[in-house]
């Protein structure tokens, strides 16, 4: 299987303060890229696509805002990384507020997400290894999987959270829909993928199944619950399996079963997988119990579809055993 990593997605690398003026790393950081790597070897380096793609998915105004944030908020005579503070949840409007501390806001729906010197970069960079290894599985490549860092699924089409910037599932099942592949996409990250399901929510065209923490009492809390089905077009083209604290290999395979056989009926010709390694047992913000060796039979049981796929890097917060679960799901395949 052919695996894809651009090294500018490391240039990423936002710090939070402390209380005694120590700086430390998020969850999400570039020691995470660094696991994986070592654990998998060679890489293919990303090919740029342009923004053509991006802009299929994201709005004009969120992507200009990513793009300048950081600049604007140092330019505001602001320290650090640039931070929400102050979200619209009240009689939300369309306003022209210029301030770049309302824009965040505006284009985000969590504080633990900010944006660093190099998020742009990386982001880009992340979306554009999605792309390069959707071209290998379009060029008839059974498999390959995409390294991407900063993850994505938390994305929308004009927000911001958990970690993702630029959605780089969506932006893949995008462009192959574009290409005239029929599309499914499968969310197997401990959290549920609630900017990719609110992309393409009331769409028929792309099918999206997930699997992950019940939101009722895990991030990102307000989406994923199991009657969110899809609207309009959509209806039906949406599959949530909400999982409990503990779940172990079997019952979650049972799970996965029946999102299987809804995909399968959807019969598309390609699927996206975006693959969290954070339903491992020692996952340190999660609280599933896969053990590293149940990564390879949730990988065939995946595989057994018989579909193309591309393999898009979500979650996974153990750095010291992410690159040994992921290179077992891929062993797996």
């Amino acid at each position: 299987m052919r695996r894809f990593f651009d090294p500018r997605q490391l240039a990423h690398a936002p710090v939070q303060e402390l209380h005694n003026g120590a700086f430390m790393p998020y969850s999400e950081s570039p020691a995470r890229a660094r696991d994986i790597l070592d654990a998998l070897g060679a890489t293919e380096a990303a090919t740029d696509h342009g923004a053509a793609p991006i802009a299929a998915v994201h709005s004009a105004d969120y992507l200009a805002f990513l793009a300048s944030a950081h600049a604007r908020w140092r330019a505001a005579g602001r320290a650090g990384d640039a931070g929400g503070y102050a979200w619209p949840v009240v009689r939300r409007r369309p306003l022209a507020l210029e301030r770049i501390d309302a824009q965040i806001g505006r284009y985000s729906f969590d504080a633990s997400t900010p944006i660093a010197e190099h998020t742009w970069d990386g982001a880009w960079w992340s979306a554009q290894t999605a792309l390069t290894a959707l071209d290998a599985v379009l060029a008839g490549d059974a498999a390959a999987f995409a390294l991407c860092r900063p993850p994505g699924h938390h994305a929308g089409t004009d927000y911001l959270g958990g970690y993702c910037y630029l959605n780089n599932a969506a932006i893949a099942a995008q462009a192959a829909t574009a290409a005239g592949r029929r599309t499914a996409i499968l969310d197997v990250d401990y959290h549920h993928g609630n900017g990719t399901q609110d992309i393409f929510y009331a769409r028929g065209d792309v099918f999206f199944a997930s699997l992950h923490a019940d939101p009722r009492t895990d991030y990102p809390y307000f989406w994923g619950h199991e009657d969110e089905r899809g609207e309009g077009l959509g209806e039906g083209a949406t599959l949530n399996i909400a999982l409990p604290h503990g779940t172990r290999i079997a019952a979650y395979l049972a799970a996965l079963d029946t999102a299987l056989a809804a995909i399968a009926a959807f019969a598309p010709d390609l699927l996206v997988v975006s693959f969290g390694a954070d339903t491992f047992v020692g996952d340190p913000i999660s609280n599933l119990a896969l053990e590293t060796a149940d990564f390879a039979p949730l990988a065939r049981r995946i595989a057994s579809l018989g579909k193309p796929m591309l393999v898009v890097m979500e979650g996974g917060y153990a750095v010291d055993a992410l690159g040994g679960n992921v290179a077992a799901f891929l062993g797996g395949l």
